[in-house]
């Protein structure tokens, strides 16, 4: 192929992938079609088009986005479902749909996406709402009884080897790839994640691990750091005043800003999330414990891959419950009471905190939720390192020769939407369920939900262009440490990635019930994290424990 046919090609919206795949047949379709390169090059401007237009609803800075958003959205992104689905082709039809209202965003939000969608297909949508600490025991509840009431389920990889692996979902088809562009996901969500037993199954809708917020002016604070340096706070590891990089350092500077005050308003350091939160809370301990537990030798973290012998109570496990008790005394008054929802929201969105870790959410509401104070002062990072990690094949403490260990915590892997295989047996119900995921998947619609509150983070390769985000309204530099820290955390060659095994949720929930007791004081770390590890053991045993090492080992790739 010649080279200026290449570069048109490439201009005109194709990738170098689908060129080099086809290069022989994309150029005699040029040179063939009266249009040439022309209705290419139209197609790619009209795409780019559709973005910029839905990207400037409402626009970053002016206001939060309402259901009337949501739906000009979803309207403008129909263009995939309309050349996939003829107008009333759907007429009589109706589906169930399960997922979350969590913070009035997630179920919220597809509603109004799929209204026009509905409207032009002629299907019906009906809803089952959940909040977040509901939505296990919910989904558990309909998989034990077998009581599937739902056509259509948002939901996480974790649990894929509950719904997917019990036959429970509908494989997806090929034209569903095709229209939700499935090869721009991030690597890290690609297979084996969304499938089982090498069938596909999931459309994603989202991106996850946890990262570190904070706040910038905090940190710059020159009266704080005066302080700092009077307490020596060099002791800690962290020489001059700044953003810390290590929970160690972390800890150090929760404790000094107890009864600190900025601007004559009170500052606090890290948030915790202690309070329960239906097993998701789990994720916050683990993005505490990750950089002490996960040895880059090791890709096990949670388990011992040959024997599923529970780590939660090696030392690594214990420290990072220790650091909770030791920093709740210096967080905000009743910080025990705070679940995930609280820290995020309630406080880092709203001035209370100089420290968060949560999911890509922060980083996108802070500029377009309209309880944010700290868009202009929010900083991200990877989740911080430790001084030294244990190694718990060697039954050890380590310090790396490279440094302090990192370990981002890619906690969840992801929403998705899934089609319940109760639809295979209907023809035309099946191809409406997976037209609705298919549509909330869609590549430019997942933009707005990146740029927006969604409930959702980037997730695609084409989300990471940053010009695309400072043209929407967003300043170059904090954008820019936003993705930063998101493209770091998936691509870290040490990541705690989740097992898609079984019974996560149940090891998660059991895991809090026994954390709630640590954190009220009626048992120690040691004690509190062997119950967990008692628990854990029982349970593996319920599951099978042949099975869920062979599980285990493949969610790790060993």
């Amino acid at each position: 192929m010649k080279v200026s046919l290449y570069n048109q090609l490439v201009r005109a919206g194709a990738t170098r992938r689908d060129v080099l795949k086809g290069a022989a047949s994309m150029a005699a379709l040029a040179a063939a079609s009266g249009a040439g390169l022309g209705a290419l090059t139209r197609e790619a401007r009209a795409q780019d088009d559709i973005r910029k237009q839905i990207l400037q609803i409402p626009g970053v800075g002016k206001g939060q986005p309402t259901d009337a958003d949501f739906q000009k959205v979803g309207e403008l992104c129909l263009g995939a479902t309309k050349a996939a689905v003829k107008q009333g082709e759907f007429a009589g039809v109706e589906l169930t749909f399960m997922g979350l209202n969590n913070q009035n965003l997630h179920n919220v939000l597809f509603r109004g996406f799929l209204k026009p969608w509905e409207a032009y297909t002629g299907a019906k949508i009906n809803w089952i709402d959940l909040a977040q600490a509901d939505y296990n025991a919910r989904l558990q509840q309909s998989i034990a009884t077998g009581t599937i009431d739902f056509d259509i389920l948002e939901m996480g990889a974790p649990f894929e080897g509950d719904v997917c692996g019990k036959g429970l979902a509908s494989e997806m088809p090929d034209w569903v790839k095709k229209q939700i562009d499935f090869d721009d996901l991030v690597s890290y969500l690609k297979p084996p994640v969304g499938t089982w037993d090498g069938k596909q199954y999931r459309v994603t809708v989202d991106g996850d691990a946890h990262n570190f917020n904070y706040r910038t002016d905090v940190f710059a604070d020159a009266d704080l750091a005066k302080a700092w340096k009077e307490d020596g706070g060099e002791k800690a590891g962290l020489a001059e005043w700044g953003v810390p990089k290590t929970w160690q350092q972390v800890q150090a500077v929760t404790k000094f800003l107890k009864g600190k005050q900025m601007k004559g308003q009170d500052v606090y350091g890290y948030l915790d999330a202690p309070k329960p939160w239906g097993g998701f809370g789990f994720y916050f301990l683990g993005s505490r414990a990750t950089a002490y537990v996960k040895h880059p030798d090791d890709k096990a973290w949670l388990f011992d891959a040959d024997t599923m012998k529970p780590r939660i109570n090696n030392p690594g496990w214990v420290r990072a419950i220790q650091d909770v008790i030791d920093a709740l005394p210096s967080e905000p008054p009743d910080q025990i009471n705070a679940d995930p929802n609280t820290t995020a929201f309630q406080q880092f969105l709203a001035g209370t905190g100089s420290m968060v870790v949560w999911w890509g959410d922060v980083g996108s509401n802070v500029k377009t939720n309209d309880s944010s104070v700290v868009g202009d002062v929010t900083g991200f990072s990877i989740l911080p390192g430790s001084d030294d990690v244990y190694n718990a094949k060697e039954a050890k403490w380590e310090k790396l020769a490279s440094g302090p260990n990192f370990a981002p915590n890619c906690a969840y892997l992801g929403w998705g939407v899934y089609v319940m295989a109760r639809v295979d047996s209907d023809e035309k119900k099946h191809k409406a369920a997976w037209s609705a995921a298919a549509h909330l998947g869609g590549k430019d619609l997942s933009i707005w939900t990146a740029m927006y509150p969604s409930g959702f983070q980037p997730y695609r390769n084409s989300q990471f262009n940053i010009p695309e985000w400072v043209e929407a309204g967003y300043d170059e530099a904090f954008i820019t440490s936003y993705l930063k820290s998101e493209q770091d955390s998936y691509n870290h060659p040490n990541a705690a990635i989740e097992p898609r095994i079984p019974g996560i949720f149940q090891y998660y929930s059991v895991a809090e019930d026994e954390l709630a007791k640590i954190f009220a004081g009626q048992v120690d770390a040691q004690k509190g994290a062997d119950n967990i590890a008692a628990a854990w053991e029982k349970l593996t045993d319920q599951i099978g424990r042949d099975k869920q090492v062979k599980l285990y080992k493949a969610s790790l790739g060993l």
